[in-house]
């Protein structure tokens, strides 16, 4: 059986996928499903590495938050999402207008989760796998985080 997001639920993921350094980043959330989340960035001069490319830094940060965001769509609300582990390929150099983070949960749990992100360089209206992560996050109850503990 299928679950649905509320569209309660999905637009409260949308407002918080993008705060503090996200929303420096200008990375926008897309497309919202149950288990699966997309984001988006218009890429500016700041994005870049010397040689005009867009860093790795971005592109990791992208697939990191969107693989978190696609893992908080299946947990309660009362669960905040950590990144335990992720490690990211670097498929060809990223160079266009725009990226898309196409992230899916690919192994759900009540503790860990294992979701894989695509990110895909935006080249005049053609879409290039760029990178590929696996990342590896944990639901924490939200009263367990505190920022003294």
């Amino acid at each position: 059986m299928t679950q649905i997001l509320s569209p309660r639920r999905k637009a409260f993921l949308k407002n918080d996928f993008q705060q503090g350094f996200i929303d420096h980043c200008g990375f926008k959330a897309g497309e919202v499903e149950m288990g699966f989340f997309v984001s988006k960035v218009e890429i500016t001069p700041a994005h870049r590495q010397q040689d005009g490319f867009t860093h790795a830094g971005v592109m990791a940060t992208m697939a990191d938050h969107t693989a978190g965001y696609a893992a908080f769509t299946t947990v309660e609300e009362t669960f905040q999402i950590l990144s335990i582990e992720f490690k990211i390929n670097f498929l060809k150099p990223a160079f266009g207008n725009a990226l898309e983070c196409r992230a899916e949960v690919l192994r759900g749990g009540r503790q860990i989760i294992v979701a894989e992100s695509q990110i895909f360089d935006i080249r005049s209206e053609k879409k290039v796998l760029a990178a590929k992560a696996m990342i590896t996050l944990m639901a924490v109850p939200q009263k367990k985080l505190t920022q003294n503990g």
